[in-house]
């Protein structure tokens, strides 16, 4: 039996070249962190725990990224940014 890297004998020189930890960037972690940086804004001022990205990512794991920019448009141009986020995410109002 083959080793993995007789198989793929590029595979180190790429996770070599892969960025690590918090330097990865996706356009979808982007998004996350525009929602999560406006919902933990309003939820300090409510005297709520800040939201984390992990909580964040299971209520949009849902959604493609292609929503996630309509919902940020949505957000982003309504009064209260979180009631507005909510209430576009809850499928009962829709």
């Amino acid at each position: 039996m083959k080793s993995i890297s007789e198989i793929l004998p590029d595979i180190q020189k790429k996770a070599a070249e892969a960025p690590k930890g918090r330097k990865r960037q996706t356009e979808r972690g982007e998004l996350m962190r525009f929602f999560l940086r406006h919902l933990n804004y309003s939820r300090k001022q409510d005297g709520l725990a800040p939201m984390t990205m992990a909580h964040l990512g299971t209520v949009l794991e849902k959604i493609p990224t292609q929503d996630l920019y309509y919902l940020k448009s949505v957000c982003s141009q309504a009064k209260n940014f979180g009631k507005t986020f909510w209430w576009e995410l809850d499928p009962a109002k829709h």
